[in-house]
């Protein structure tokens, strides 16, 4: 499978999951945060730009043929303050 083909499954999967979870219908974009191919291998971070979307990360396994997908909901965001007397950077 190549990376094209490997990106358009993804985002069809995660249109599929993201459409079950919302709260209320609404248009949303797909996207791309991060993919790599390692040897018959693909992964890849994607979310949707609708408020509350999720992040997924979609994973094939080449040898296997098996598309994986895993949905992660944030549940904190917490500022770290770095710098400063304790904290040099």
């Amino acid at each position: 499978m190549g990376s094209d083909e490997f990106i358009e499954i993804c985002k069809e999967e995660v249109r599929k999951h993201n459409e079950q979870h919302m709260d209320k219908k609404e248009d949303f974009v797909v996207f791309v945060v991060w993919q790599c191919k390692t040897l018959q291998n693909h992964k890849a971070i994607l979310s949707a730009s609708n408020k509350g979307a999720m992040l997924y990360e979609c994973t094939y396994n080449g040898d296997k043929k098996e598309l994986y997908l895993d949905a992660y909901k944030k549940f904190e965001n917490k500022c770290i303050k770095l710098g400063g007397e304790n904290n040099e950077i």
